[in-house]
């Protein structure tokens, strides 16, 4: 149906289209820039060792994004909560399943990170790194989270400042409800100019990845490469053991779907995601094959765009995991209390910017910036191996938001359970020919793949019900 280059290889083997060809070249050079890079500090550490300034020209461009970043996103993620909580007992529900989700996913990478101790015995840093701006006292802390002026946080060095500030403005936004809407628009299209800019530092990332990961090679020699190996494997592990162990036990307790089912059928998804390094590109497939599935509409209309801003499982624990390699690594271990204040910190700050690719990335400086600040530097490193795990983060964040739906639609009777095992057992198949692939409107097209099907069941009279809606 689709004449879109892009979306048409969405629904098959993505081999063609202008994003295509620029995520895959911007990975590649990334790629291509930390083997270079770790070669040249192998063979020539002295001189791989003064390269070290590129890395920190990066970390500079990132640093610079991060008050805009976090106002945008904080200001954004509460009107979605607003919105979320005004649909009753899905929305709710849903939230509290995301922010519980989030949180023990981001346990995970602080339990995983303190057992490997990722980072540990490298010599990443040097002369210039020194702790500044701690506060000397509770007291001082709290107190040097008010801002001198309201835009003073803007400039300033304290992230924590400019997230005080969102909050308050979108607590604000949500005080003045419809006259308020044109300011959600316009920090909406702020949102959309910011992310912009950032997509434009990230293609400087491979000189930034070469001079960082060339300066640590230089420095360390092996053990740079094998202690980044180790921090990407274990990452990967955790994100399976993540989906298998504790998303799939939980889909199989509740709706008795196998996960290995479910990922099955959203296999083109995954391969869609894989290529582009962002789960926010599979967002409107993923709507119209949950409705298909047999969740109804309301369920998945509330809950996929909800879990794409506040169910960030695989970045949640990617956050964690790399704040400690940074810390390890610099020789400067994070206390238990830090990690929790960063912990708290990063289920605030990652809302709101899924499906950005980069975006990990900024949150993650700005949760180093706002608790250890001598620790951002570190972030140069973290860049080379960045990429390598934006799909581990992805496909996490994609499969949990997935088996939410599916729990969510459980939870409140709104889920056709026999339709769900004949869809993922190949009785009905799902027409890609419904995907156009336009944008959100795609869901209300799979709803005719769900209407003609007379599969109603004794035991889902309600889901049954909301299968077949009238058409808008």
């Amino acid at each position: 149906m689709s004449t879109n280059p892009v979306r048409t290889t969405a629904t098959g083997l993505p081999r063609r289209g202008k994003r295509w060809d620029k995520h895959t070249w911007l990975y590649m050079s990334v790629i291509f820039a930390v083997v270079a890079g770790a070669v040249l500090g192998l063979v020539a550490p002295d001189f791989a060792t003064q390269l070290e300034p590129l890395g920190k020209a990066f970390v500079a461009l990132i640093k610079m994004m991060i008050a805009p970043i976090i106002f945008c996103t904080i200001v954004i993620g509460i009107g979605s909560i607003a919105k979320a909580a005004t649909v009753g007992k899905i929305g709710g529900l849903a939230l509290l399943y995301f922010m519980a989700m989030s949180t023990f996913a981001l346990a995970i990478g602080l339990v995983v990170g303190n057992i490997i101790h990722p980072g540990e015995g490298l010599n990443m840093a040097g002369a210039e790194y020194q702790a500044e701006g701690e506060a000397s006292t509770t007291t001082g802390f709290l107190l040097g989270v008010i801002p001198t002026t309201f835009f003073s946080a803007f400039t300033g060095e304290s992230v924590l400042q400019v997230l005080f500030v969102a909050l308050l403005v979108g607590f604000a936004l949500q005080g003045l409800k419809s006259k308020g809407a044109p300011i959600m628009a316009g920090i909406k299209h702020l949102q959309t100019l910011v992310f912009r800019v950032l997509s434009m530092i990230l293609w400087v990332a491979p000189v930034g990845a070469f001079g960082a990961i060339a300066a640590v090679v230089g420095k360390t020699g092996v053990a740079a490469i094998w202690s980044l190996g180790v921090l990407m494997i274990a990452f990967y592990i955790t994100c399976i053991v993540f989906i298998v162990g504790v998303l799939g036990t939980l889909l199989y307790v509740v709706t008795r779907v196998n996960i290995f089912s479910l990922m099955k059928y959203l296999a083109r998804e995954y391969l869609l995601i894989v290529g582009t390094s962002s789960s926010e590109s599979a967002l409107p497939r993923l709507i119209a094959k949950l409705e298909h599935l047999g969740v109804s509409k309301p369920v998945v209309g509330i809950t996929v765009p909800t879990g794409y801003s506040f169910n960030l499982d695989g970045t949640a624990i990617y956050l964690t995991m790399a704040s400690l390699f940074i810390a390890s690594g610099l020789g400067q271990p994070m206390s238990i209390p830090e990690q929790i204040g960063l912990l708290v910190f990063m289920i605030i700050a990652s809302k709101g910017a899924a499906g950005v690719t980069g975006a990990g990335l900024a949150t993650l400086a700005a949760g180093l910036q706002a608790y250890r600040p001598d620790l951002v530097n570190g972030v140069g490193v973290i860049v080379g191996i960045d990429r390598f795990m934006s799909e581990g983060r992805a496909l996490t964040n994609f499969t949990g938001n997935a088996v939410a739906t599916l729990l969510i639609g459980r939870w409140t009777k709104q889920i056709d359970i026999e339709r769900v095992q004949s869809v993922l057992s190949g009785q009905i198949p799902f027409d890609e020919s419904l995907v156009s692939g336009d944008g959100h409107g795609d869901a209300s097209e799979a709803e005719a793949e769900v209407e003609p099907i007379p599969e109603p069941t004794s035991g889902s009279r309600e889901a049954s019900s909301l299968q077949t809606p009238p058409k808008r």
